[in-house]
């Protein structure tokens, strides 16, 4: 089950701040709701594609919430990368 790696790992959820760690190159994998608002997800989803990172698509925001461990809807969260792996 692709979320279960979100459920046990280091994330961080929201657009701006998966965006931000994009930019900075801490993110391993993005996850975004099918029912997201474009205009929240497309640079998300853009800048993904461009540095070459795996995209998932869950089914609805309020399953990606769950997925967090949040008690409200997420559109967009960031599997961070392993420690080991940025410092090697």
């Amino acid at each position: 089950m692709p979320l279960q790696e979100l459920i046990e790992g280091d994330r961080v959820v929201g657009a701006k701040s998966v965006l931000r760690r994009i930019l900075r190159s801490e993110i391993e994998k993005v996850f975004i709701a099918r029912d997201a608002d474009a205009e929240v997800s497309e640079p998300v989803l853009r800048e993904a594609e461009i540095r070459k990172i795996p995209v998932e698509w869950v089914d609805s925001s309020k399953v990606l919430g769950r997925a967090c461990v949040i008690e409200r809807p997420a559109a967009v969260a960031g599997l961070l990368k392993c420690r080991q792996a940025k410092e090697a």
